[in-house]
C-alpha cells in the first residue's frame, strides 16, 4: 500500500493558492483508488511558532507581496482588508493544532473542513486564525462541538501531536509548504507540486505506483 503525504500549513498563502488543485487530487484519489492501494495523510508542517508579538512591518509587507504574486500567477483571491482590520502575528502553530484537533475528534472529513474554514476566514473574511476565537468559530463552521474542540486544541496531547508531525515532515524533506510525497515500500519519493495541473500530479503518483 502507498501513502500520499501532503505537508501543509492552514495559514500558508501558497497552500491557499494550491487548494483548488489539491482538492481535485484528493477527490480523484478517493474515486480511483481503493484504500488498500493508496491512502492520503495530511501533515501539519508548522510554518511559524506561537507568538504574541505583532508582526514586524517588513514581514507584513513581504507576506502581502506573496499574496500579490500568488494572485497574479494563479488568480487566487485575497482580502487585503486583513491588514487593516487585524494586528497580525507570525504565529501559525495554533491553527495547525486546530486542524489536528478536528482530525482527532471527528476524522479526516473534519480535518479537511477545518483547513477550508481557516483558509476562508483568513483569506476571504479578513479574520485572524492566530486567535483562538477565530479558530473556535471555524470549528463550529466545520460542524464540531466548540467546547470539546477548544479543550483538545489547547491540550498537551494536541501539542505533542503537532510536534511529532513537524518532526516527521522535516525528516522526509517537508521543509516548505505545500509539499507532496509518496511513501511506498521502497521509500519516500518527492512529488513536484504543480499549482495549475492536478493531472500532472496524479500521473506522477500513478507512475511511481507501477
Amino acid at each position: 500500500m502507498a501513502t500520499l503525504i501532503y505537508v501543509h500549513d492552514p495559514m500558508c498563502s501558497w497552500c491557499w493558492g494550491f487548494a483548488p488543485v489539491w482538492q481535485t487530487v484528493y477527490s480523484t484519489i478517493q474515486q480511483d483508488y481503493q484504500t488498500d492501494e493508496l491512502t492520503v495523510r495530511l501533515v501539519a508542517g508548522g510554518l511559524a511558532p506561537d507568538s504574541d508579538k505583532p508582526m514586524p512591518a517588513e514581514m507584513a509587507d513581504q507576506i502581502r507581496n506573496h499574496w500579490q504574486k500568488i494572485e497574479q500567477l494563479l488568480g487566487t483571491h485575497f482580502n487585503y482588508d486583513f491588514w487593516a482590520k487585524n494586528i497580525p502575528r507570525r504565529s501559525t502553530y495554533q491553527a495547525c493544532r486546530a486542524v489536528i484537533a478536528a482530525r482527532e475528534l471527528a476524522g479526516a472529513h473534519s480535518e479537511l473542513a477545518m483547513i477550508t474554514a481557516i483558509q476562508q476566514a483568513y483569506y476571504l473574511l479578513a479574520e485572524n486564525p492566530s486567535n483562538d476565537d477565530v479558530l473556535l468559530s471555524c470549528a463550529e463552521k466545520a460542524g464540531l462541538n466548540s467546547k470539546h474542540f477548544g479543550q483538545f486544541m489547547k491540550s498537551p496531547e494536541c501539542d505533542a501531536l503537532l510536534m511529532e508531525e513537524i518532526r516527521f515532515a522535516r525528516s522526509i524533506g517537508g521543509n516548505s509548504f505545500p509539499s507532496l510525497f509518496l511513501e511506498v515500500a521502497e521509500g519516500v519519493h518527492d512529488i513536484p507540486v504543480d499549482y495549475q495541473n492536478p493531472g500532472a500530479i496524479l500521473k506522477f503518483i500513478s507512475d511511481l505506483m507501477r
